[in-house]
């Protein structure tokens, strides 16, 4: 019997085994080396772990599906760094579980919007955003004004995220909802979007 390309395509189960070994080979030499390089695991210089409001603001972020609009994740191009910043790098993200990358843009770019607002316009943006974009048809947030955040929950939340690797001291753990009291979700999401790509800036 003859190993050749046309009896290959012939064989359907044959070529679905020889496509997914390839395909699992390629995968395995391009991901693999990513796991022992310090640009990819190595935190960029000045990154420090969430704040516990900050972290609080991440977990409002993902539970009302924000990043289903707006992405995190600069690409390397002029077009993209022209108009959001310089890109994303991996060293941004190591402290993130999960990390908020993506390619969904309904609404701008986040990756770099920390510091390009007043707290004052994100409030405004949160609970209207047509108060200050016109355009916009992000739906309003104005329950998050008046939900006060519950102190005693972020610390499991830190424990959780020092089990894989974040690198929180029980010092800071045990004093994080001191940081809580009398904050509102608002609030957190304020810090969190705040704090969005300002390590990449001091870095430059």
């Amino acid at each position: 019997m003859k190993f050749t390309h046309e009896w290959i395509e012939k064989n359907v189960w044959l070529l679905i085994g020889l496509v997914l070994l390839v395909i699992s080979f390629g995968g395995l030499v391009e991901i693999v080396p990513l796991f022992f390089q310090k640009s990819t695991t190595e935190p960029v210089a000045g990154l420090k772990p969430y704040s516990p409001l900050r972290l609080a603001g991440r977990d409002v972020y993902i539970r009302e599906g924000c990043y289903g609009c707006h992405s995190q994740m600069i690409r390397p191009f002029r077009a993209e760094t022209e108009r959001y910043g310089h890109y994303s790098v991996a060293g941004e993200s190591v402290y993130e579980h999960p990390f908020q990358w993506g390619s969904k843009r309904t609404g701008p770019d986040l990756a770099r919007v920390g510091g390009r607002y007043s707290d004052e316009w994100h409030r405004t943006h949160l609970d209207n955003p047509r108060d200050v974009v016109p355009e916009s048809n992000m739906p309003a947030y104005p329950w998050l004004a008046a939900t006060r955040l519950v102190p005693a929950e972020i610390m499991p939340k830190m424990r959780a995220l020092r089990r894989v690797g974040v690198p929180y001291t029980d010092e800071e753990i045990a004093l994080a909802p001191q940081d809580l009291v009398d904050k509102t979700e608002q609030d957190a999401l304020v810090a969190y979007l705040q704090g969005l790509g300002t390590q990449i800036k001091t870095r430059n």
